[in-house]
């Protein structure tokens, strides 16, 4: 790696593009008492915010059929309705997403819960939900021999809900218990990620959690499940999928049956534009022993723009979620041991379970690029901080290496055929891609990273990455020690166990008094208790 130019940049060119050449504090004549007085580089001007417009999706017609052939013996559905968490009453967040796992855990009209699953074990069937913001989905898959016993319990649960108080409690405690006991307790990581969310999208329909806030979930009642579901799983809003063998007589048997639905119910939901903010901080005081990071601000950024596969490609070489390759995770990680991975996301991130791609079915009108850096000693982390953005801004300056970036570019087209991988997730992405108004979306992200140079991707990432767009997030114990380093902008120097080579540690030196894109005035600190309280 070349060492970092020290040429001096001006304040003001330094400040507009929140560079992290290396700053040395400002010493000031020694006075009586013999001692030089060092007095903090001035804040970095506040960035103007940028406003973000929600981008409609595009429309589609009352109960639209996809359908994906195959020679395989298996069969997958998926049944997405357009409505989320955005569609939770005010006062009600959580709404969607507590109706969404009654009806799909709950049992049908003819069977409880326990019996559903009874009905289902013989035929070795699936049957899934998952509510985001914007998009609900109904899963499953059967073997196509079980079809049509496997088809009558999953539109009952679609169109005779029981909706039984028993489990209408249960499910109600549970989702309570994921916010104040594993969410606020137990994982610093999604904590970060859910106050990122509520950070951009304050006073937003995205604000809350897709699974709800305390006050939301203890309003609710059963009679606002009920009603709920019929405004919202309604035929207007679905979109079919299927695949598997004679897949169009089994899409238009779906979509016969879904015609008992409600035809129509509430109004969709008109989301307003993003604040856009930029350079805001969130500490959050919770008792843990590492520091959780997670950066992020909002874009209208979205698949099928003419710059998204560069950015793309831009976020992937910098860290894709859970690979080693990336310039983050081999910085921070594999030459410093601050952590146990550094990643980087152009449009929102959700894991699809433990495997480390991404989920489908999460579209979004409105797209959030983030930065997430895994939890380090709380000594280590106002300088992890300062390394990410050197090195986005090294990404941004360039030049950018040939060979790591033929390297990124082969890693993320090979990880376009693991993301299309299942018919479930083939189904996904054609869901997907008819919101977004992207057919054939991975065939042609392929061929747009394809056309890709590194000169390209550097310019995209100089346009779309800069620095001084982020908003940050810490999770930490010592909330008040972090807070006043932060405001004091002093060096955040570093040290190891054992001897760095010199291009580390000048490298090190640089980073530790580099300047931080933020605003003391716009930093606070809160208490994990209070985090999705209401």
């Amino acid at each position: 790696m070349k060492r970092p130019s020290l040429l001096l940049l001006s304040l003001s060119t330094l400040a507009l593009s929140c560079a992290t050449a290396r700053r040395e504090p400002v010493t000031q004549p020694k006075l009586h008492d013999d001692e030089p007085r060092v007095v903090a580089p001035p804040e970095p001007p506040v960035a103007p915010a940028e406003p973000v417009a929600a981008r409609p999706f595009a429309p589609t017609a009352p109960l639209t059929v996809v359908t994906l052939s195959t020679a395989k013996p298996i069969v997958s559905l998926r049944v997405a309705f357009r409505a989320g968490s955005i569609d939770d009453p005010p006062g009600k967040e959580g709404l969607t997403a507590l109706t969404t796992q009654l009806m799909a855990e709950g049992g049908t009209r003819e069977l409880t819960s326990a019996q559903l699953l009874e009905a289902l074990y013989p035929l070795a069937g699936q049957l899934d939900s998952e509510c985001d913001k914007e998009l609900t989905v109904f899963s499953g898959r059967v073997h196509k021999d079980k079809l049509d016993r496997f088809l009558k319990l999953f539109t009952a649960v679609l169109l005779e809900p029981r909706f039984d108080v028993k489990d209408f409690e249960r499910l109600k405690a549970s989702a309570l218990s994921s916010i104040t006991n594993r969410l606020r307790g137990e994982n610093d990581e999604e904590l970060g990620k859910v106050v990122l969310d509520s950070l951009l999208y304050e006073g937003h329909p995205y604000r809350h959690a897709i699974g709800g806030t305390v006050k939301g979930l203890t309003s609710i009642t059963l009679d606002d499940v009920k009603a709920h579901a019929l405004k919202i799983f309604t035929q207007d809003r679905a979109i079919i999928a299927v695949a598997g063998p004679q897949e169009v007589r089994l899409g238009a048997a779906l979509k016969a049956a879904l015609q008992k639905l409600p035809a129509t119910g509430a109004a969709p939901v008109v989301l307003p534009t993003a604040a856009g903010i930029k350079g805001q901080t969130v500490i959050v005081r919770r008792s843990t022993l590492s520091t959780a990071e997670s950066f992020g601000f909002t874009t209208a950024l979205r698949r099928g723009d003419a710059d998204y596969a560069a950015v793309a490609l831009a976020a992937s070489y910098l860290g894709e979620h859970r690979q080693a390759h990336g310039l983050l995770y081999t910085e921070l990680r594999e030459k410093r041991g601050l952590n146990y991975g550094d990643y980087a996301y152009v449009e929102h991130f959700s894991q699809e379970g433990d495997a480390p791609i991404p989920r489908v079915n999460v579209p979004r009108t409105t797209q959030d690029i983030s930065v997430w850096l895994r939890p380090v000693e709380p000594a280590n982390g106002v300088f992890a901080t300062r390394a990410a953005l050197y090195f986005l801004q090294q990404l941004r300056t360039g030049p950018l290496p040939k060979e790591r970036f033929e390297s990124a570019r082969g890693f993320l087209l090979g990880a376009t055929r693991i993301w299309e991988q299942t018919d479930q997730r083939r189904l996904g992405y054609a869901i997907d891609s008819a919101l977004y108004g992207t057919p054939k979306y991975l065939d042609g992200y392929r061929e747009a990273l394809k056309a890709l140079t590194p000169e390209q991707v550097q310019a995209a990432a100089s346009k779309y990455l800069a620095p001084g767009s982020f908003n940050f997030v810490y999770v930490t114990q010592d909330a008040d020690g972090l807070l006043a380093t932060l405001k004091s902008r002093a060096p955040t120097p570093i040290s190891y166990p054992s001897p760095k080579a010199t291009e580390i540690t000048d490298v090190d030196q640089a980073i530790s008094t580099s300047l931080l894109p933020l605003q003391s005035a716009a930093i606070k600190v809160i208490d994990a208790s209070s985090v999705m309280e209401q």
